[in-house]
């Protein structure tokens, strides 16, 4: 309740501005986030969350720069949540195994900002093996059971270590096998020796996700995420199938000896009450596989797809970054990548 008095022309400025700003971005601004305003464009008033808390494949430099796609030239709100040590820095280095012998000095892993995911119509997770609190995994599961839609990418098919507290009928859901439509089996070729070339299915090249999307081409290998002599589950449309090539650049030959697996599909995921929410998976998408334009704009139409935006798909609509962008290379040889704790306002 406003005060009798009348504010002054100044007192009302601020007010106003005040009001705008609460409406500019559905999340506070925090050095423990980042957050990106949508400008003018079809997402506007849409909000996204894009998760970075994987250890290899430097998503904590691949979400940043795709929220700012998102933001600047398709209009949706973004907000980026780390995976952050002690300090509060993003820390690819944390261990995601405890020691042997040293059990008890293990520390998990946390992401602040979790709550905000119920502010989000999609999330796109990018994360790898972690440990998190319960009231974080809850906060993680409330989304999934909500009804809307979700983006995983590349090692988000093995995401957590343990059991998400999400059960179905009396059965633990698991996110890769069962959520996404497939868990992390292997690598299918040479580890970081490989690349992958994507190649979209004719018969869905007129999809949606599919719309203005040539030239899907990524350094990370093939992940397998089914038992060879088998396929992805029945629910699972397969988008786009990855031919492993014989090395790291696009104009290498593929390797003959390694059949293409599908490296993007989506599908539906059923909720406990019934609701239907749109899923797509992609294990392309390392910070350099983000490189290719034609991965950046599936990963995007994507986005548009599961919040039911598909007739706003244009391939007109530009996926050019933002700002710089020279990604580190993927791997665990912190030292020699350079690859150090920072805090998330270097990534802004």
């Amino acid at each position: 309740m406003f005060s009798k008095k009348k504010l002054s022309l100044k007192g009302l400025l601020l007010l106003s501005l005040g009001c705008l700003q609460s409406l500019a971005h559905p999340v506070p601004e925090s050095p423990k986030w980042l957050t990106y305003p949508g400008a003018d464009g079809p997402g506007k008033g849409k909000h996204i969350v894009l998760i970075a808390a994987d250890q290899e494949y430097r998503s904590e430099q691949a979400m940043p720069m795709m929220a700012g796609i998102l933001s600047k030239h398709h209009g949706f709100d973004c907000t980026v949540l780390f995976g952050v040590n002690d300090k509060g820095e993003v820390d690819p280095t944390m261990p995601v195994y405890p020691q042997k012998g040293k059990e008890a000095d293990f520390k998990i892993h946390n992401i602040p900002g979790l709550e905000h995911l119920a502010s989000a119509d999609l999330v796109i997770f990018f994360h790898r093996l972690l440990t998190l609190p319960k009231e974080q995994l809850d906060l993680i599961v409330s989304h999934l059971d909500s009804g809307k839609p979700s983006i995983a990418l590349r090692t988000a098919n093995h995401g957590f270590r343990g059991n998400l507290p999400y059960k179905i009928d009396g059965k633990d859901v698991n996110f890769g096998r069962d959520l996404i439509g497939g868990a992390f089996m292997g690598h299918h070729g040479r580890w970081h020796a490989d690349s992958t070339r994507g190649n979209i299915v004719e018969e869905l090249k007129d999809h949606p996700i599919a719309r203005g999307v040539s030239d899907i081409w990524g350094p990370s290998d093939v992940y397998r995420t089914y038992k060879e002599g088998t396929g992805l589950p029945k629910d699972c449309t397969a988008l786009v199938w990855g031919q492993p090539l014989m090395g790291r650049s696009p104009n290498d030959k593929p390797n003959t000896k390694k059949v293409p697996l599908p490296v993007a599909w989506f599908k539906n995921w059923t909720t406990t009450k019934g609701q239907k929410a749109r899923v797509f998976n992609s294990t392309m998408g390392s910070a350099r596989d983000l490189q290719s334009a034609g991965l950046r704009r599936l990963v995007i139409n994507a986005a548009y797809w599961g919040m039911g935006l598909e007739s706003k798909i244009t391939k007109a609509r530009s996926v050019d970054y933002v700002a710089s962008y020279s990604p580190l290379a993927s791997g665990f040889n912190y030292e020699k990548l350079g690859v150090t704790p920072k805090l998330p306002k270097v990534y802004q």
